[in-house]
């Protein structure tokens, strides 16, 4: 056998790992299974942190088939422990968000057989979110086809399939692939329809946003997203591509660019107040805007260094969203 300087403590460990499985799959008292749970969990993170052994040479047909014979034997154990313990101990160092995931994939199975068994929309809605949520996406689009069939109007089906077509390319790995012209647009259909049946619920907006980016509507998105954010003020989901969209229109907007660099910081970046007040609710004139931004006014700071036309360029943006408005 090749020198193994772990060997000793490999074998400690690998001996305390079985015991502890064998005493949690004939457990009797379920007070101790916290304890024994978190104590296997220890003992395999301290197995992975070892390095891994030499491998073994030819010791004859013997050995093969103990060897064969112990590992049948520690994946059954393995097996009956990680139903009991896997999701609440060995998933200990993952996040909140990475552990719901890892619990969708093994409820997956048991949601499919009672969509499957009981055919109601409210099953096929658990396991099309189950399935989304984890990333089984061939599965998700089949409850939630299966949920549309059973209500047609149902927003959270509708949105999700959507959004699974619109980015089909994105799931099989082919990054730069796009949806044909008539994928499109049926998926945009459905995210859009999902919308104007749930205006207030935050995936509804975030969604739409993604999509009218896709086709380029920067405004129409930036719009949706800022709604998304209102409607959830936790939700981190949209702050890449707000930043994104804003800084395109800033490249063929120079009322945008000059707004970015003096502005956005204390009035938003939309506009829509921060430290500073909401200006699409303002009611100034332009040359009232003018002074202000100019000579500045309370705890607004001057800004008379402005060139005439970034000044006329981020007058021109501020009147625009006068008219438009919240």
């Amino acid at each position: 056998m090749p020198t193994d300087p772990d060997a000793p403590e490999r074998h400690r460990l690998t001996a305390e790992r079985d015991r502890l499985y064998a005493e949690l799959s004939h457990l009797t008292d379920e007070s101790r299974r916290p304890d024994l749970e978190r104590r296997a969990a220890l003992i395999l993170r301290a197995l992975d942190a070892l390095p891994a052994a030499p491998p073994p040479r030819e010791r004859g047909r013997r050995t093969r088939a103990a060897a064969l014979a112990g590992l049948a034997v520690a994946a059954l154990v393995t097996v009956a422990g990680a139903v009991t313990f896997v999701p609440r101990w060995q998933l200990a160092s993952l996040g909140a968000d990475e552990v719901q995931d890892v619990r969708d994939v093994l409820a997956l199975p048991g949601l499919r057989r009672k969509a499957e068994t009981t055919g109601e929309g409210a099953a096929y809605l658990a396991w099309g979110r189950a399935a989304f949520d984890s990333a089984r996406y061939a599965q998700a689009v089949t409850a939630y086809g299966n949920a549309l069939k059973l209500d047609p109007r149902q927003p959270e089906a509708l949105r999700r399939l959507g959004i699974l077509l619109l980015t089909r390319g994105e799931q099989t790995g082919q990054t730069g692939a796009q949806p044909t012209p008539e994928d499109a647009r049926q998926a945009f259909l459905l995210i859009r329809t999902a919308a104007q049946l749930a205006p207030k619920e935050p995936e509804s907006q975030l969604l739409l946003g993604f999509a009218l980016a896709r086709f380029g509507q920067d405004a129409d998105a930036l719009t949706a997203l800022e709604r998304y954010r209102t409607l959830d003020p936790k939700g981190r989901d949209a702050d890449d591509l707000i930043t994104s969209l804003h800084a395109r229109q800033n490249e063929s907007d120079p009322g945008l660019r000059v707004y970015a660099a003096n502005c956005a910081s204390c009035h938003g970046p939309n506009g829509g107040g921060g430290l500073g007040p909401n200006l699409r609710v303002a009611t100034l004139s332009r040359e009232a805007l003018e002074n202000v931004i100019v000579n500045g006014k309370g705890a607004m700071p001057a800004s008379p260094n402005l060139k005439p036309e970034e000044l006329n360029a981020l007058l021109d943006v501020l009147e625009r969203w006068q008219k438009e408005g919240e």
